[in-house]
């Protein structure tokens, strides 16, 4: 026989007969195993067993997969046989299956690490074969899907389509898409499937092959909720102010691009108001800015109760928010904006600090119109900011639209702007200075340096036409700093030659609030050499009301150099006793607009009258602007005025000319 073999007799269950096979399976000689009891030889728990029943049964014939020890200790998987035969003998025949055995165990490990990926991973995966029966599935799909387990015990494929139906949002969408997918046999696709409960997932469908032909699908399925959800918070995030909740510029932005889009087509504008909250630093620095927070979420409510359904408002930053109302004309826009003016009052108030103390907030309200004031963010943000900042210039607390400018201003702006940072490199500013004299003689007392610009391109431009491009582009304060020390160095030099006169500076309000202003100044007067006696500077009243403790405090440090102070233009800005009372000023300027009707002009003499008993009051000197007539000169003598300036006495003369004068009246001035 091809396989080891040997007889049992019945009787005694001994080995009777044993081929060589089984021999050199064995490892033993014949002479060792004829006689051997049969249950020696094979010693598992089935064959001990068969062995000892067959003194009280009939043999039975055996087949069955046993393991045994080899002679060398190797562990053996076997197929044996144990046969009846005719008379009292048992024919037993081995088969070694190791081959077999670790092709089994080998596709049995194969599919427990399969089952252990399939069950490992994150997706849900579900296998058909062509005929769309289930082959297999995952936990992970079942989960996802939410199928009890009842389904799949035995699976019941009827009942899992039919679950899986029933659990999307849009069953009919559903059946489409799986249609096409289940006729196209080689078809890759991807799609988003929604449940009814909420969640989305993806569906990605790929042909199964075997043998080079597609035998069937597997489906796989991916929850992209918290993925969606985390997309969603980052959308938020980059659109959302993290404070108030409301958009941010950079979807204000988007959705002015859809009015603009949407004003072309329809022929109607909207209405854009810049909102900014007044001195809204205080509360922060007094209350804290937990306590400001808070009023900015209050006031951004109070904001959203002001527009109508389709309407915008969004937080630009700090305190600044913008809203944006469709279809509105400009008398509509400042309706509107005396609603935000009072909806913001009534956000006042909800925090106070420690002790409970309320408090009031105001705003200043920008409002640009579209199409007339442009059509993206920047156009519409610059004019309301224009429009903004005159109303913070005016006493805050109202709203304003912007100045009605054309192009060609804006043009003449720009090219001022550029011509004359280039005139202040190349040194084509120069300086004029127009004598103050004392009206009884004429005799000079002091000058009053004014900027003059000659451009080779532009000509000579008028001080009324560049200097407010100056003011408003911030440029005043380098063209001021040049002022100062040009002036300081042409009075330094009258002085070496025995004309000490003072120098009269006009000093901007942005120049005015530098930090370093007071030091500039101290540093301009060290290197020039002049007595700081002789330096005065003239300030607008704008620059007194406006944080007038820090006014205060650089007004008495100017003033303890020695430099003398003077108000410019008295009388047509905030005109208060209490400042001028409470600051150290030596002097008043009357603005020429008051000096140009007298001596006919009851309202300008009562105001010239006025500011001259006032400044009686408060002893300090005045100087009258602008005189230009004998009877001008003549009232301003009468009512008690000592100085003027103007073009009856001398125009702005250039210092070589105006040096030349001095040498003229010299003579005469002593005699005064």
């Amino acid at each position: 026989m091809p396989l080891p073999a040997w007889l049992v007799q019945a009787r005694g269950a001994r080995v009777v007969a044993v081929n060589t096979l089984a021999c050199q399976w064995f490892g033993r000689p014949r002479d060792e195993l004829i006689g051997c009891p049969a249950a020696r030889l094979l010693e598992t728990p089935e064959d001990l067993s068969y062995w000892a029943t067959l003194e009280t049964t009939r043999p039975q014939a055996l087949h069955s997969h046993t393991r045994a020890c080899a002679a060398d200790g190797r562990l053996l998987h076997l197929e044996r046989w144990i046969r009846p035969l005719q008379g009292d003998e048992l024919l037993v025949v081995l088969r070694d299956r190791g081959s077999e055995q670790e092709t089994i165990d080998s596709a049995d490990a194969v599919s427990a690490e399969l089952r252990a990926t399939l069950e490992a991973t994150a997706d849900g995966l579900l296998v058909t074969d062509l005929a769309g029966r289930i082959r297999s599935f995952n936990r992970r799909f079942a989960q996802l899907w939410n199928m009890p387990e009842s389904l799949f015990d035995p699976p019941d494929d009827r009942r899992v389509f039919d679950w899986m139906r029933r659990s999307v949002a849009d069953p009919l969408a559903y059946d489409r898409q799986l249609a096409v997918v289940q006729r196209a046999v080689l078809l890759t696709s991807s799609e988003r499937v929604r449940l009814a409960s909420g969640p989305v997932l993806e569906r990605v469908s790929r042909p199964l092959w075997q043998n080079g032909r597609p035998c069937g699908r597997v489906y796989s399925f991916r929850d992209l909720t918290p993925q969606l959800a985390a997309r969603r918070r980052i959308d938020e995030l980059t659109f959302t102010d993290g404070l108030t909740g409301l958009p941010n510029r950079r979807r204000l932005a988007e959705r002015v691009v859809e009015a603009a889009a949407l004003s072309r087509r329809s022929g109607d504008g909207f209405a854009f108001l810049l909102v900014d909250l007044d001195r809204f630093r205080q509360v922060n620095d007094s209350l804290g800015h937990d306590a400001g927070d808070e009023v900015l979420r209050g006031v951004a409510q109070r904001l959203q109760e002001c527009l109508r359904a389709g309407d915008d408002v969004a937080r630009l930053g700090g305190d600044q928010f913008a809203l944006l109302a469709h279809g509105l004309d400009v008398d509509a826009a400042e309706a509107l904006a005396r609603r935000m003016l009072t909806a913001v009052g009534q956000a006042s108030g909800q925090v106070g600090d420690k002790a409970g103390t309320p408090f009031t907030l105001t705003c200043s309200i920008g409002v640009a119109m579209c199409p007339q004031h442009g059509r993206s963010l920047d156009e519409l943000l610059r004019h309301a900011e224009e429009a903004m900042r005159a109303v913070k210039d005016a006493g805050r607390a109202n709203y304003r639209l912007p100045r009605e400018r054309g192009v060609g201003d804006t043009r003449r702006a720009l090219q001022l702007d550029h011509a004359m940072r280039k005139a202040l490199v190349s040194g084509r500013f120069r300086l004029n200075y127009q004598p103050q004299v004392v009206l009884a003689s004429g005799r000079p007392v002091g000058v009053e340096a004014l900027l003059r610009w000659r451009d080779p391109e532009l000509g000579e431009i008028s001080p009324s036409e560049f200097i407010p491009v100056v003011e408003e582009t911030g440029f005043v304060v380098a063209i001021g700093d040049w002022v100062l020390a040009q002036a300081l160095r042409q009075a330094a030099l009258w002085h070496e030659r025995g004309h000490p006169l003072p120098v009269a500076v006009n000093v901007s309000a942005l120049q005015f609030r530098q930090a370093r202003f007071v030091e500039q100044v101290a540093s301009v007067l060290a290197v020039s050499g002049l007595p700081p006696s002789l330096l005065e500077l003239e300030l607008t009243e704008s620059i007194l009301v406006r944080d007038a403790d820090e006014a205060l405090a650089r007004l008495q440090a100017l003033s303890s150099l020695g430099v003398r102070l003077s108000i410019d233009d008295f009388g047509t800005g905030y005109s208060s006793l209490a400042y001028l009372k409470r600051f150290p000023i030596d002097k008043l300027k009357i603005d020429r607009s008051f000096v140009a009707g007298l001596p006919t002009d009851e309202s300008d003499a009562g105001i010239v009258r006025a500011i001259l008993q006032m400044a009686r009051a408060l002893n300090l000197q005045v100087v009258a602007e602008g005189v230009e007539t004998a009877a001008q000169r003549d009232f301003l003598l009468a009512e008690g005025c000592a100085l003027c300036q103007g073009y009856l006495f001398s125009p702005a003369l250039d210092a070589l000319s105006l040096e030349q004068r001095l040498q003229d009246v010299a003579p005469g001035s002593r005699r005064d």
